[in-house]
């Protein structure tokens, strides 16, 4: 469970005695490249002709990363800080901006657009005992972690999608039944607890395929049309819309748009992901910039794709081949 996962990263960095490589409640405004001569003699004097200036622009080596942010202290007040870093790593996920359906009624207080917001609601105790059930909108694994999540506190479900069940791009298909059994329990009920005009909601999930909401309501109840253009309104205790997200990479230039597959597009995970080379995750159009998790389409923790030990592979190697010219060059000990 993702639960499982996160425990086990935490103890992880305890066991192994990491918490000093760990900077919290810090947030980066800025990763730009340090452009620095080649040759620091080269600069004559202050008068150089514009073509002459283009030259000399072209020898300069792009060599290290400045990281500007700052860190959130105990009474709440921010510290600035600055740090360099041969080598960046992008690995901040794609949550920081959930995409919305864009439909009236939105944002009503009790429409939610993220698992944190929807779990913590569970937590407080605040749909305990409610009759009407919770509208769940999406058909990927935040989706499915959603009605786990009400499933499991006996709260009933009404599971909205787009797609047929049938649908090979599913995610559940790429899912194997032993390893993932809690999805496949999911994608079990989608398949075979589907509403029907002849029958009324199940008493604990009922599945909408080939359905979307066209709008909320102040007195909490939704609005869905099938694909047939058959309009039905629910009574909710809430709703959670959980139909992916966008990353916030603000703090590169243009966004970091010009690292994608398509450099006039914001980077999504699936639509345009960043374009990086497959084996060692380095960003094809920025070199020392490397990418990992949902940034390059790996949306999902278990499948363990590589990113991060690709990442350290090309590092370590090519640290190993510093430390050998470093020797070759008389370099003493040979640690660079």
């Amino acid at each position: 469970m993702p639960e499982e996962i996160a425990r086990y990263y935490k103890h992880y960095v305890k066991v192994m005695g990491l918490q000093k490589n760990f900077r919290e409640n810090t947030y980066i405004t800025s990763v730009s490249r340090l452009y620095r001569d080649q040759d620091d003699d080269d600069s004559q004097d202050g008068d150089i002709s514009t073509k002459h200036l283009q030259i000399e622009k072209s020898k300069f080596i792009k060599r290290n990363w400045e990281i500007r942010g700052y860190q959130r202290i105990a009474d709440g007040s921010h510290v600035p800080f600055c740090l360099f870093a041969e080598n960046v790593a992008l690995a901040t996920g794609t949550l920081d901006s959930p995409a919305h359906l864009e439909v009236e009624g939105e944002d009503f207080p009790f429409v939610f657009h993220s698992m944190p917001e929807f779990g913590a609601t569970i937590s407080k105790g605040k749909l305990r005992g409610k009759v009407d059930p919770v509208l769940i909108v999406g058909s990927g694994l935040t989706a499915a972690d959603a009605v786990l999540c009400a499933y499991n506190n006996n709260i009933p479900v009404i599971h909205v999608f787009r797609r047929r069940v049938t649908d090979p791009s599913l995610i559940f298909k790429q899912l194997p039944k032993k390893l993932y059994p809690e999805y496949h329990k999911v994608y079990h009920m989608m398949c075979t607890q589907s509403y029907s005009v002849d029958s009324n909601l199940l008493s604990d999930y009922t599945s909408f395929p080939e359905h979307h909401v066209l709008s909320f309501k102040s007195d909490m109840k939704c609005i869905l049309q099938s694909v047939s253009g058959l309009k039905k309104i629910f009574k909710l205790s809430a709703a959670v819309v959980l139909i992916g997200s966008h990353p916030n990479l603000s703090f590169l230039k243009e966004q970091g748009c010009y690292l994608g597959h398509n450099s006039n597009q914001p980077i999504t995970c699936k639509g345009n992901p960043v374009e990086i080379d497959a084996y060692t995750y380095e960003c094809v159009k920025e070199t020392s910039l490397f990418a990992l998790g949902p940034l390059v389409g790996d949306n999902f923790v278990r499948f363990l794709k590589g990113g991060a030990l690709g990442v350290t592979h090309c590092l370590a190697t090519r640290q190993k081949k510093k430390q050998h010219l470093f020797v070759e060059q008389g370099g003493g000990d040979g640690i660079a």
